[in-house]
């Protein structure tokens, strides 16, 4: 029996996701390089409309002030433990079409995983605006694609209807929070379970990243009064 095909379901606005791609890229490259990978993101009015049209809903609910501020903190512990220190992106009316489209369009061209972490990298290493077209550009440009098809992304008919597949296909797998991975109905929802995630995938035992807890976890203040793209 052939096994199942193992998923990585994975934000560009969420820091856990940024940590679970992190620790697959330095303990099991071989197998980042092989899951498939579906991007999750809160859609906006005209995807939510589509979605009520056929009965589906969005399970992602947005977070209470009292768990962001828990979130940041861990957050901030977590990274250190991998010797990462986040640069907290400031989002100022965030537009999540904008990245998530314009990874389908890199995806459609062989560059799905470059283009996931070098977003991912400007995002929570850059401290970037990764919801301006420009900056998608950018970044894209420097993977060889056509920034003009990844800047418009969110505004193309043909991706949107794309985009629309993936989150049916989030809704459908019972996606409710990144990162969130499969291996055929195995499901696992965190950066905590992914040693879990990366046994299942390949019948192995993952290796542990468990260095020393930084002892500063106080997020930084000039953030607190955002969504932070936690999630």
């Amino acid at each position: 029996m052939q096994a199942a095909h193992p998923v990585f379901y994975f934000s560009l606005r969420s820091p856990y996701s940024w940590l679970a791609l992190h620790d697959l890229r330095q303990t099991r490259p071989d197998l980042l390089a092989a899951v498939q990978l579906v991007p999750f993101w809160e859609p906006d009015a005209d995807y939510q409309a589509q979605l009520s049209m056929v009965g589906s809903t969005f399970l992602y609910h947005p977070m209470s002030r009292e768990k962001h501020l828990y979130i940041l903190a861990d957050v901030r512990r977590l990274a250190a433990r991998r010797g990462l220190r986040p640069v907290w992106p400031l989002d100022r009316a965030p537009r999540w079409e904008v990245p998530h489209l314009a990874w389908i369009v890199a995806d459609m061209h062989g560059q799905g995983l470059a283009f996931l972490e070098r977003v991912t990298l400007a995002r929570w290493q850059e401290g970037a605006d990764i919801c301006d077209p420009d900056v998608i550009a950018r970044l894209g440009s420097a993977l060889g694609l056509d920034p003009n098809a990844l800047s418009s992304a969110h505004t193309d008919a043909a991706v949107r209807e794309v985009g629309l597949t993936r989150l049916q296909d989030c809704i459908h797998t019972g996606v409710f929070g990144v990162p969130f991975f499969t291996v055929g109905r195995e499901k696992f929802w965190g950066v905590d379970r992914l040693r879990d995630f990366m046994a299942a995938a390949t019948g192995m035992p993952a290796i542990d990243l468990s260095d020393p807890l930084s002892s500063d976890d106080s997020p930084p203040p000039a953030i607190l009064d955002h969504a932070g793209g936690c999630g």
